[in-house]
C-alpha cells in the first residue's frame, strides 16, 4: 500500500492507525488492478517543524497506545505494496520510539543554584577510606547501655587533686578501652586476606573534628600509660589537629578507635570503621534515666556505647564479649587506673 494515497485524518492531516487500518480493508484484493489514480498529482506532504512534530507524537502517544508516526509522508514514486500487520505494528513502534525521545529529562541544577566548596585533601582522603571500609567491610554493630554514675564521682575526685589540666570522661573511656584490649586482644586485629594480624601494640586512635575536616591523633601505648598522661597527650594532639600542625606519623598506626559525640548531646549513633583496623567505639552522652535498684527507683547517669566491628575478623560473640568487659571496667572505675 502506497502511504501517499492514505488520507489522513489526525491532527493537522496525519497519519492515523486508524487510517491505515480503513485503506487495508477497502484496498483490492490481491490481482484486483487498482484503481486508477486521479489526474491531479498528490499534493505534496507539508514539510512540519521538527519540534512541533515530536510534541505531537509525545501527545498522540501518550494517550493512546494506537499512535502512528508523525515522520512527514515520502513522496518519492513506489511500486505499490499491499500493508500487512508487522509493517502497521513498525509504524506504531516508531511512534513509541519518538514519544520516548521527548520525555522530560532530569533538570540539571544551574550554577546559580548552589555553591562549589573544594574538598581539602583531608576530606579527600577520607571519603575514599570510608567508602571502601563500607563497601568491603561486613560491619556488624552492638550497643551497651552503661551505667556511669560512679565513674563521673571517680572524675570529679580525680580533677579535684590535679593541679594542671583535667580529667576527660573520654580520657578515662582511652584508657579503659586500651585495658580492655590488653585483657582481650580479639578485637585489637586486622583483616588480611587469607590471615589475621594480631597487633602487638595498642594504639587508640581518638577521633577530633576540625575545620580541615576529621582527624584521628593515635595515642601509642595506651595501656602502659596513665589516665593522666592519656589525658595530657589528648589535650596537646587535639589542639596541633585543630591548628593543622600534627604529623603524618601522629595520625596513622592506631589499632582501635574513639569517636566521642557526647559533648553534641548526641545519645547514640553508629561509626565506620577506620581500616585497616576492624573496630571503631562510638560513645554518646551521659544522660539520666530511671532504675530499679533494691526496689527502689533511682535516677542513674546511663551512657550508650555502640561498636562497629569487621565482621571478616571479629564475631558477634567476640565483639560482644568485649563490649561486656568493658561495661564492667566502666562501672568499676577503680579498677581503670590500679
Amino acid at each position: 500500500m502506497d502511504l501517499a494515497a492514505v488520507v489522513g485524518t489526525g491532527p493537522g492531516g496525519r497519519i492515523t492507525r486508524q487510517d491505515v487500518e480503513a485503506a487495508y480493508r477497502n484496498a483490492p484484493a490481491a490481482g484486483t488492478p487498482a484503481s486508477a489514480p486521479a489526474d491531479s498529482a498528490p499534493a505534496p506532504a507539508t514539510a512540519a517543524e521538527p519540534a512541533a512534530v515530536g510534541t505531537a507524537a509525545a501527545n498522540s502517544v501518550a494517550g493512546s497506545a494506537a499512535a502512528v508516526s508523525n515522520a512527514p509522508v515520502r513522496t518519492a514514486a513506489a511500486s505499490p505494496t499491499v500493508a500487512n500487520a508487522p509493517a502497521a505494528a513498525n509504524v506504531v513502534a516508531t511512534a513509541s520510539a519518538v514519544a520516548a525521545n521527548t520525555a522530560p529529562t532530569q533538570r540539571i541544577p544551574a550554577p546559580a543554584d548552589y555553591e562549589e566548596i573544594p574538598l581539602t585533601t583531608i576530606q579527600r582522603l577520607s571519603a575514599t577510606r570510608l567508602t571502601e571500609s563500607k563497601q568491603q567491610a561486613p560491619h556488624i554493630y552492638l550497643t551497651s547501655a552503661i551505667d556511669v554514675t560512679d565513674l563521673l564521682a571517680f572524675r570529679a575526685r580525680i580533677n579535684e587533686t590535679m593541679a594542671d589540666g583535667k580529667v576527660s570522661v573520654n580520657d578515662l573511656l582511652v584508657k579503659a578501652v586500651a585495658s580492655t584490649l590488653r585483657k582481650d586482644p580479639s578485637v585489637n586485629v586486622s583483616f588480611a586476606g587469607d590471615k589475621l594480624l594480631r597487633h602487638r601494640g595498642i594504639h587508640l586512635g581518638v577521633a577530633v573534628a576540625t575545620p580541615a575536616g576529621l582527624l584521628v591523633p593515635v595515642i601509642r601505648d595506651a595501656d602502659r600509660k596513665s589516665v593522666s598522661e592519656i589525658a595530657a597527650e589528648s589535650r596537646a594532639k587535639a589542639t596541633r589537629a585543630r591548628d593543622r600542625k600534627l604529623r603524618a606519623d601522629e595520625m596513622s598506626g592506631g589499632t582501635f578507635t574513639i569517636s566521642n559525640l557526647g559533648m553534641f548531646g548526641i545519645e547514640q549513633f553508629t561509626a565506620v570503621i577506620n581500616p585497616p583496623e576492624s573496630a571503631i567505639l562510638a560513645v554518646g552522652g551521659a544522660a539520666d534515666e530511671l532504675r530499679l535498684e533494691q526496689g527502689e527507683v533511682v535516677s542513674r547517669k546511663i551512657l550508650r556505647v555502640t561498636l562497629s566491628a569487621d565482621h571478616r575478623a571479629v564475631d558477634g560473640a567476640v565483639a560482644a564479649q568485649f563490649l561486656a568487659q568493658l561495661k564492667e571496667l566502666l562501672e568499676n572505675p577503680m579498677r581503670i587506673v590500679i
